[in-house]
């Protein structure tokens, strides 16, 4: 279907933002959606627009996976297309993801088979301070800049046992999670006094050697981008919080295995988590707690929440069936589709675009089988920003 405009009828509708429509109808033109409601609503527009009949169908925005690592860490390319971090040294904030992602990556197209549309991707945790991420569509041309929903939301960091491995083993600092802390402190100390340096120079003309790594963290000081952390102890996350007081930082938690333990303290501060991935096994040791009812907790709690799959930790196509899962824990069904539409929209900033079906966002949408938590569900058709992706959803009229 390539049609600028059409109408998607007989659906049940799911927002994203709770609403549903039993037999709804969206209405589409030139890459955006222009009204959403009950089909027997829709009056006005002319007979010649073409409808998409859905009827027996769901109809959801399309997912948001808010970590992934796709395009980066390429599926079946090993050695040769692991480029997700960039180990040699603690802080590479400044280096950017979007130039280590391959399109042709065959993931991408696992992603759009599993209903996802959008996915943040994130530098590795090796590191301290890993880098800046991106947040891109699945689909649509090869080169990446043409994908971008936002090109910076925000630099990665980590805390835990992660970067402890990774210099620990060359015999090099950070060592410890004290010292990992203290490379974070020092690194955000020293872009305090960048900004400071670079504000001056603004005023009297004066040369100011840019530095990448302490350009992204003054963005991270001022606002502009998130710090991204990756942490699963609950004391690890009271050190995040404990740092982003200190400099006044937007702290998102990434994984989050022992959040549940602070539940009421992130609620309270409004500190989301990006939580899981859910379908894999307690690797690590700081991850012995690993259980999907702890996401129950986090909501209801009160925390914002979202899931990730950590691709390739658990395959990009498996967000929806994460969210089954956590339905099985505990989880509300609504609150499990809030956690890969509208909630990582919301935590990445990237909500005027994608995340919900309403007038002037993106037309981003799924239409599956039946219930997108059912695991026996199928992904019957994907539009991203109008366009029908080649080769889903054959057989709609």
């Amino acid at each position: 279907m390539s049609e600028s405009e059409f109408i998607i009828v007989g659906a049940r509708t799911l927002t994203g933002a709770g609403e549903v429509f039993e037999a709804g109808a969206v209405h589409v033109n030139d890459g955006r959606i222009v009204w959403v409601g009950e089909e027997a609503d829709l009056v006005g527009l002319p007979s010649d627009v073409p409808r998409v009949d859905a009827t027996g169908s769901w109809l959801t925005p399309g997912l948001i996976d808010a970590h992934s690592h796709i395009g980066a860490h390429e599926d079946g390319n090993g050695w040769a297309g692991a480029d997700a971090s960039e180990l040699a040294r603690p802080n590479t904030a400044g280096v950017r993801i979007i130039d280590a992602v391959n399109t042709e990556d065959v993931a991408f197209a696992d992603a759009i088979g599993g209903g996802v549309t959008t996915v943040v991707i994130k530098p590795g945790s090796g590191n301290p301070i890993g880098g800046r991420t991106v947040a891109i569509k699945t689909a649509g041309s090869r080169i990446i800049d043409d994908r971008v929903v936002r090109a910076d939301v925000s630099v990665k960091s980590a805390l835990g046992e992660n970067p402890k491995r990774t210099y620990e083993s060359r015999s090099q600092s950070p060592m410890t999670r004290l010292g990992t802390a203290h490379v974070i402190r020092q690194a955000m100390s020293d872009a305090q006094d960048y900004a400071r340096r670079r504000a001056s120079a603004e005023v009297t003309g004066d040369q100011l050697k840019v530095d990448l790594d302490l350009e992204a963290l003054a963005a991270v000081l001022s606002g502009e981008l998130l710090w991204d952390l990756h942490v699963h102890r609950h004391d690890d996350i009271a050190t995040a919080l404990r740092i982003a007081d200190e400099f006044g930082l937007n702290v998102v938690l990434n994984h989050g295995t022992e959040a549940h333990k602070l539940a009421e303290v992130l609620a309270r501060r409004d500190v989301p988590v990006i939580f899981g991935p859910i379908l894999t096994t307690r690797g690590k040791v700081e991850c012995a707690e690993a259980d999907p009812a702890n996401l129950a907790r986090l909501s209801e709690a009160g925390v914002r929440i979202a899931l990730t799959t950590d691709h390739p930790v658990v395959p990009q196509q498996y967000l929806a069936l994460q969210g089954s899962i956590a339905i099985r824990a505990g989880l509300s069904w609504e609150a499990a589709m809030a956690a890969v539409t509208a909630s990582p929209a919301q935590i990445a900033r990237i909500d005027d675009r994608v995340g919900t079906l309403a007038p002037g966002l993106d037309a981003d949408l799924v239409l599956w089988s039946g219930d997108p938590f059912d695991a026996a569900s199928v992904v019957r058709a994907v539009f991203i920003e109008g366009q029908r992706v080649a080769g889903v959803g054959e057989g709609l009229e």
